[in-house]
């Protein structure tokens, strides 16, 4: 299969993709951290590329519940809207299979409900961050090894440059999931 991994400059949802032998690309407007298929680019311009699949993963910082005390400023300035109608633009996607993630937000008001909230302790993670699934043509995912111990790692990360990136990171045992059950 041709998969898309929408907004990914980490490189591990496409890297478990490549493992299972698919044609798996990331798209960002940022580098890869690792080697391999990488588009530095807008997705928007990608998404009719003939792909098959797309796991994406829109930014999240003026969506998110998180971020909530800054949504009237955002709204003011429309970094909200603009957030939204980027959102929808990848989720409404003509592409025969869609995984759309992000953070409890306002999405789930303003389009519909997600399909699925994961959890990195349901794939090996001692951790918690619930993450909202949106599908099309595609099941839930099945959890793969749920663990105790859960902490909200992500929630306290040092404050500094690189914090939303390492916030936004996917984990390797949701990133196998996807590949295993998707793939």
């Amino acid at each position: 299969m041709r998969i898309l991994v929408a907004c990914e400059f980490s490189g591990i949802v496409r890297d478990a993709f490549t493992r299972r032998g698919h044609d798996a690309w990331s798209c960002d407007l940022l580098p890869s951290e690792r080697t391999g298929n990488h588009i530095q680019d807008d997705v928007l311009r990608h998404l009719n590329d003939d792909w098959d699949m797309m796991i994406a993963h829109p930014p999240c910082d003026h969506l998110a519940v998180s971020g909530a005390r800054w949504f009237r400023e955002k709204q003011i300035d429309y970094r909200q809207q603009k957030a939204i109608v980027f959102f929808m633009q990848i989720s409404l996607a003509n592409i025969p299979h869609v995984a759309v993630e992000n953070p409890i937000g306002i999405m789930s008001t303003i389009w519909r409900k997600p399909d699925q909230i994961i959890q990195p302790w349901q794939y090996g993670h001692g951790e918690t961050k619930a993450t909202c699934l949106w599908l099309k043509g595609l099941q839930t995912l099945i959890p793969t090894d749920i663990v105790s111990g859960r902490k909200a790692r992500v929630h306290y990360e040092t404050p500094g440059r690189d914090r939303w990136k390492n916030r936004s990171r996917t984990y390797q045992g949701i990133a196998n999931a996807m590949a295993e059950q998707w793939g």
